[in-house]
């Protein structure tokens, strides 16, 4: 009996694996400690763990950029430069102050919402180091945009320019604490968190309005539902006042009528 042989399957051509180029190396490591950086920081990441993660060999790393303190440089400085440019153009976009600000505020949030490793390296205290900017020298950069902006409009209301620096710090440090708060309990959603922090830097305390908002339209209405609500209520006010002078009025009446049956004045 002969044996049947089935045809021969040739072996599945080996597919050759792309070679990266030097540019696209480059890339990769960055991406790639900028995940580990903001997980356990500079001094929490080895070369070993960049390595091994890009599927490559330490020297590689070296040789692009120097080891881990000259990768974790170049990523700090991408994110500076990438929000500093966010902000930047936020508030060069609206022409009102008040848009201005909410343009700010609201582009703080939208990277630290789509970019959180990049955020949470920023605010990691500089590493001795690298030389790199700071979140803070980064927050000082944002605060000589604002102070330039709040400098033309308090010349232009005939207000002291020189106190423009100390606004526009406290400005940007009250937007800025907020993002890091928000970083992590992320509620309500940033446009909510733009509106609030807002209408506390645009009105104060003493003039918040109850339902803030970036839409100026939703504003308009409701200051017109506040001013009708005012309305009533001192229209109400009002009758009550007109009810208790009646009153009194009528008591009075009564007490010259009726001597014996007014209140003893005497001692």
């Amino acid at each position: 009996m002969t044996a049947t042989i089935g045809p021969v399957t040739e072996p599945a051509p080996r597919t050759r694996r792309k070679r990266m180029t030097g540019k696209e190396r480059r890339e990769q490591l960055l991406t790639i400690g900028r995940t580990l950086f903001a997980d356990r920081g500079l001094d929490g990441t080895s070369v070993e763990e960049i390595a091994s993660a890009a599927g490559v060999s330490k020297p590689v790393v070296y040789e692009h950029f120097g080891g881990k303190e000259g990768l974790y440089a170049v990523v700090v400085d991408r994110e500076f430069e990438r929000l500093l440019g966010l902000v930047t153009d936020a508030l060069n976009s609206a022409i009102h102050y008040r848009g201005k600000l909410e343009k700010a505020a609201l582009a703080l949030l939208e990277y630290i919402e789509e970019n959180p490793d990049g955020f949470r390296i920023l605010v990691r205290d500089s590493h001795g180091g690298t030389g790199t900017g700071s979140y803070a020298s980064l927050l000082s950069e944002i605060a000589g945009e604002v102070e330039y902006v709040l400098a033309q409009e308090f010349d232009r209301h005939g207000y002291d320019d020189k106190f423009a620096p100390l606004y526009a710090q406290s400005l940007v440090g009250m937007v800025a604490l907020t993002g890091q708060w928000w970083l992590d309990v992320r509620k309500p959603r940033r446009e909510e968190v733009a509106a609030h922090v807002v209408n506390l830097a645009w009105n104060g305390l003493s003039g918040l309005e109850p339902r803030p908002s970036l839409d100026p339209r939703r504003r308009r209405r409701e200051l017109e539902r506040q001013g009708k609500r005012a309305e009533k209520a001192a229209a109400k006010a009002e009758k009550a006042e007109e009810r208790a002078a009646a009153k009194a009025e009528k008591a009075q009446r009564r007490g010259r009528r009726d001597p014996e049956a007014a209140p003893d004045a005497s001692p």
